[in-house]
């Protein structure tokens, strides 16, 4: 069990060494949980931090249960085994979408204000999120990072649904999950403090990224420090990587809470 998501990242870093201070590598965080968790990635391997917007398409009625996500470039993902086994219709889904998009935009101007978008044609892009349940929000995020046409795209977190992390083995060249805790019920069970990331922690951790690289310095930490080793011990780089995590306790808000069946561990794409 990580004690936050600040010590997550260093244990996801650890992981992404490989990287480590190459001009063609990008990371790029899910606001808003995956914006700490990534600063501390970008932070070790000393490359660019900026953020892939994304926003969850909630159930109506049960908004933690995703039915899919969308991106940027009018990129819209739909879990159909959702759709299908609580027969939620078309109009409800562009409904939700509708919605969603409005505050993609919203948070997109927030968080960014003034700092240009990144160039991540021809670079790998390492997308960073807290932890995968459902992948909605992470398949939309390498669909509308495709169309950027990128060299590699790695998806790293610190947790995930080992399934889930098998599945996204399809839509990118590697997959990295430090930890995958068994019985996976929440992204949060893996973390001692999960309070909720704000926009301003986003907007400031992003804007001190920026800073650090414009100056050549190392950015300083996100938020408190974590206490003892992370749960995630593997080799870096070397593909889909899984560690057991404590799952002792159900710690912080369920995020994209699943019911998907185990699958064996997978390994990254060549």
């Amino acid at each position: 069990m990580f004690e936050d998501r600040t010590e997550a990242g260093r244990v996801l870093a650890d992981k992404l060494a490989a990287y480590t201070g190459r001009a063609d590598v990008v990371v790029l965080a899910l606001p808003r949980g995956g914006v700490p968790v990534g600063f501390e990635v970008a932070r070790s391997l000393g490359v660019p931090l900026d953020v892939c917007s994304v926003r969850k398409l909630g159930v109506p009625g049960h908004e933690e249960l995703a039915m899919g996500a969308i991106a940027g470039h009018g990129t819209r993902v739909v879990n159909q085994a959702v759709v299908e086994q609580l027969g939620i219709p078309e109009p409800a889904i562009d409904a939700v979408a509708a919605a969603e998009q409005q505050e993609l935009e919203r948070r997109e101007g927030a968080y960014r204000d003034q700092l240009p978008r990144p160039e991540v044609g021809g670079k790998v892009v390492i997308l960073v999120d807290d932890g995968l349940a459902t992948g909605s929000s992470m398949r939309a995020a390498v669909a509308a990072i495709r169309q950027q046409e990128p060299a590699r795209v790695v998806v790293a977190v610190p947790a995930g649904h080992e399934s889930v992390c098998q599945e996204l083995e399809r839509d990118a060249d590697q997959v990295i999950c430090a930890s995958t805790p068994e019985p996976f019920v929440a992204v949060g069970q893996a973390y001692r403090n999960f309070e909720q990331t704000t926009d301003e922690e986003v907007r400031g951790l992003l804007h001190a990224a920026g800073a650090a690289g414009a100056a050549g310095d190392e950015p300083p930490t996100a938020g408190p420090t974590g206490v003892g080793p992370g749960t995630g011990v593997g080799t870096a780089g070397t593909g889909t990587t899984t560690a057991p995590a404590d799952t002792g306790d159900l710690d912080g808000t369920p995020k994209d809470a699943t019911g998907q069946a185990d699958a064996q561990a997978p390994r990254s794409r060549p």
